[in-house]
C-alpha cells in the first residue's frame, strides 16, 4: 500500500453507478458518505436525478443509458477501479448495457444492491429488467446485498426462515455470495450472510434502533463492504466491519433531527467527538481573544 501511494496511484478506488437525490441521504451521495467514511476513494456514474424531501419522491430525471455507459467507460480507462458497486439500475436496458460494460473488466470486485423495492415495500422495477438482472448482472457479482422483500423477489417466493440458508445458496447460484439485510428475528432484526467458495454461513442479529432516520442504509452498507474489499480485505471480514459500520452509523444518526419524515444515517461517528472538541477549542480561543482586547 505504501509503494502503492508513493507511485502516485490513489488508493481504495470504489466506483458506483447509482442515482443523485437532494438530501445527501441515499443514493450517490450516500455511497460516497460511506466510502469516504472507510477510507476509500469515492466516483461514480449517475443514472438519474431525483427530487424528493425526507417525506416523498416527487419527481425523477432519467439519464440516457448511452450517457451512463459513456461515464463508466470513462472513468475505468483512464483511473481504473478497485471495486465496483451498482444501486438501482431502472430499466432492462441500462441493466444489460451496464452488465455488459462491466464485463469488460472482469477480476475486480462487483458488489450488486439489487434495489428493487420502494421503502413501502412497492415493486420498482419491471420483471423483464428483474430477469436480467439474474441472467446478465448477478453472473458478475462478487456479492449481492437484498433486502429481504428484494430476496423473496428474485427467488419468485416467499423467505423460508427455518429453511434460510436453502435460500441463500439459491440466491448463489451465479457463483457470488449474498447477504439478505433486515429479516425480522424475534424482536430484533438479523442479516444471513453465506459463500458459496468456502461455505461459510453467518447470522448477525441486531437490536432494533427506534428512529426514521435509516434512509440509504442499504447504499451505505453496500458502499462499506465494496469499500473494504477496494482494500484488500477477505469477504468475511468485509461483511463483519461493514455490519459494524452500518449498526454505529444507524445509533449515531438516530441522535439528530432531519426535516419531518425519513432521514439519514451518520457514517462519519469516528469523527464526531473530534470535531466537537476542535469546537469548542475554537470558540474558548476566540472568547479568550476577545477578553484580551
Amino acid at each position: 500500500d505504501v509503494r502503492m501511494i508513493k507511485e502516485g496511484k490513489v488508493p481504495y478506488r470504489v466506483f458506483v453507478i447509482a442515482g443523485s437525490e437532494p438530501l445527501g441521504s441515499a443514493g450517490i451521495q450516500a455511497d460516497v458518505k460511506a466510502i469516504s467514511a472507510c477510507g476509500g476513494y469515492a466516483a461514480g456514474a449517475i443514472i438519474c436525478v431525483v427530487d424528493e424531501d425526507t417525506e416523498h419522491v416527487k419527481d425523477v430525471c432519467l439519464i440516457p443509458v448511452d450517457m451512463v455507459v459513456f461515464q463508466i467507460q470513462s472513468f475505468m480507462e483512464d483511473v481504473g477501479a478497485d471495486c465496483i458497486k451498482t444501486g438501482m439500475l431502472y430499466s432492462k436496458d441500462l441493466v444489460l448495457k451496464v452488465s455488459e460494460t462491466i464485463k469488460n473488466y472482469a477480476g475486480i470486485p462487483l458488489v450488486v444492491d439489487p434495489v428493487m423495492v420502494s421503502s413501502s415495500g412497492d415493486q420498482l422495477l419491471e420483471d423483464e429488467a428483474i430477469f436480467c438482472y439474474k441472467k446478465k448482472l448477478m453472473p458478475l457479482a462478487t456479492i449481492i446485498t437484498p433486502n429481504m422483500r428484494e430476496a423473496e423477489i428474485l427467488l419468485g417466493r416467499k423467505l423460508n426462515i427455518h429453511g434460510i440458508l436453502d435460500d441463500l445458496k439459491e440466491l448463489s447460484i451465479w457463483g457470488n455470495s449474498v447477504i439478505i439485510k433486515s429479516v425480522p428475528y424475534k424482536d430484533k432484526l438479523a442479516d444471513y450472510f453465506y459463500c458459496p467458495q468456502n461455505g461459510d454461513f453467518r447470522e448477525y442479529i441486531k437490536p432494533i434502533i427506534k428512529t426514521k432516520n435509516v434512509n440509504g442504509t442499504g447504499d451505505m452498507f453496500a458502499s462499506s463492504i465494496a469499500t473494504y474489499l477496494a482494500r484488500g480485505w477477505n469477504i468475511i471480514d468485509a461483511i463483519d466491519k461493514s455490519e459494524d459500520f452500518i449498526h454505529k452509523a444507524i445509533s449515531y444518526g438516530a441522535k439528530f433531527s432531519f426535516g419531518t419524515g425519513f432521514g439519514p444515517v451518520f457514517p462519519f461517528y469516528k469523527n464526531y467527538t473530534k470535531l466537537q472538541k476542535e469546537n469548542l477549542r475554537y470558540r474558548m480561543n476566540i472568547s479568550q481573544d476577545r477578553n484580551n482586547r
